[in-house]
């Protein structure tokens, strides 16, 4: 039996800078990877399951809006994400070997060709 190693990236504020040579280093040790945001995707990661970040921005600002109106601080509940997005890079699957089975392609909020 042939074991193939793979790659979870974490979601950790020195990855986000250093993204590009992450992605270069999976990719030159054959390394299937998943990150913690399409920009890893979009630099030639292979794919990306992350919190949609403009959403959770936007739901921020509109608590921050509620406590500059006057809203007390405790008494609002605290939220979890709600929207999560899958982005796939085929150019990278094809790269590494790998067929993406088309069922976590139509789960896919994006697919980069």
């Amino acid at each position: 039996m042939t074991r193939r190693m793979s790659l979870v990236v974490i979601g950790a504020s020195l990855m986000q800078p250093n993204r590009e040579n992450i992605v270069a280093l999976a990719a030159k040790y054959r390394l299937p990877a998943v990150y913690p945001g399409r920009e890893f995707v979009d630099a030639g990661g292979l794919m990306s399951y992350a919190v949609d970040y403009p959403r959770l921005f936007y739901r921020a600002a509109s608590l921050v809006d509620r406590i500059f109106k006057g809203a007390n601080p405790a008494d609002i509940p605290v939220e979890q994400p709600t929207k999560f997005e899958l982005v796939i890079n085929l150019k990278t699957a094809k790269a590494l070997g790998l067929a993406i089975p088309q069922p976590i392609l139509l789960r896919a909020d994006e697919v980069i060709q």
